[in-house]
């Protein structure tokens, strides 16, 4: 097995605006005004299917490979865990404007009302920014059923707005964001987000946004029952803090195996011409999905075998492999297999590496 490079997968018109910074970092042009999201080695389709699965050079779906041969790509203690099933879903993804505020059903919520063993927790690597960034997250106050029911009927997106936390964001910050949390991100952002493969968003805000009706807000769901899963609970900055919360950098060297749930040498953020892997999210996202900063400097650092996507966020070096190796350069995103085995990247560059969760997530 080879690592596949991927070029962008960006589902045709999406109900808001952005894509242009997904175009500045990959170096191409933007293929439409409402091509914000590019789904990166995708065996996920977005809600009513039709477009997101990653197809591959020789015209077979990812999913449809992966079905295949799951052994080759995904190793043994993976199916183990998960079936036939990445477990993981990576994005792209380039706000025009500002996301309408909206949160992601749990698992109990997709089992009882779509028939899916997942909901939707996910995560943010924010890569660049443009002017004010921000994002809403949670609410600064409880709020009640009544209230959430009578903005979504009257479309108040002022008082919804109001009720939030306003986070500033910059680049190189990482926010995790459970399902059922609300939230909008702001314009101008440009992140890599992990999630768990499906495509469930239930929208408070759907008034102004092209194609979008009170129906496909709730997913086809009645107001009162889709909005009965959404956290109305207030979160106050202790509660937000622990969202961004990172764990230590390991000096360079061989990276944590993916089974395991512990780091391996943690030790403070290196400097200088040393290399550095640092897990990106608090330890409860070990259940949805996993990722490492991971800066190489002179010295290589090797990438135990497991699959994995690599977002290239600066620099260029190589990946190495038993098979050759591959130039790396800003801009690329690179499934790499289980097969493939151990690798070694190398050069001076900056790569996010996105992993399939530790273990199923406890069922809720």
């Amino acid at each position: 097995m080879k690592p596949i490079v991927f070029g962008p997968n960006q589902p045709a018109a999406r109900p808001y605006r952005g894509g242009a910074g997904i175009a500045q970092f990959r170096g191409l042009v933007q293929p439409s005004e409402f091509s914000p999201e590019d789904f990166v080695a995708s065996t996920t389709e977005v809600f009513g299917g039709g477009a997101g699965l990653t197809v591959l050079p020789d015209g077979r779906t990812l999913r449809a490979a992966i079905d295949e041969d799951p052994a080759a790509y995904l190793g043994a203690d993976h199916i183990d865990r998960f079936g036939a099933d990445p477990a993981l879903l990576v994005k792209l993804l380039h706000t025009g404007e500002r996301l309408f505020v909206h949160f992601h059903p749990d698992a109990a919520f997709a089992r009882e009302h779509f028939d899916l063993s997942r909901g939707k927790t996910e995560a943010w690597v924010i890569v660049a920014t443009s002017g004010d960034s921000y994002a809403h997250l949670g609410f600064n106050r409880e709020v009640s059923a009544a209230e959430v029911q009578r903005w979504f009927d009257d479309q108040d997106v002022l008082s919804m707005l109001a009720a939030m936390n306003r986070v500033t964001v910059r680049a190189g910050d990482t926010l995790f964001v459970p399902a059922t949390l609300p939230h909008a991100i702001g314009p101008g952002i440009t992140l890599v987000e992990l999630q768990e493969p499906v495509d469930l968003s239930i929208l408070l805000e759907y008034r102004g946004f092209d194609a979008l009706t009170e129906r496909s807000a709730t997913l086809g769901l009645d107001a009162r029952v889709a909005l009965g899963d959404l956290d109305r609970r207030a979160w106050d900055a202790g509660q937000l803090a622990t969202l961004s919360a990172s764990r230590p950098a390991r000096s360079s060297g061989a990276s944590a195996d993916p089974g395991s749930t512990e780091p391996e040498s943690a030790a403070p953020e290196s400097t200088g011409r040393a290399g550095t892997v640092t897990p990106l999210f608090p330890d409860a996202a070990d259940a949805y999905f996993r990722a490492d900063r991971v800066r190489v400097a002179d010295a290589p650092i090797r990438l135990d075998a497991g699959f994995c996507v690599l977002v290239v966020v600066a620099g260029s070096g190589a990946l190495t492999t038993a098979d050759g190796t591959l130039e790396l350069a800003a801009g690329m995103t690179v499934l790499v297999p289980f097969g493939a085995g151990p690798a070694m990247l190398s050069g001076v560059l900056e790569t996010i590496r996105c992993m399939p969760p530790v273990a199923p997530a406890a069922s809720t």
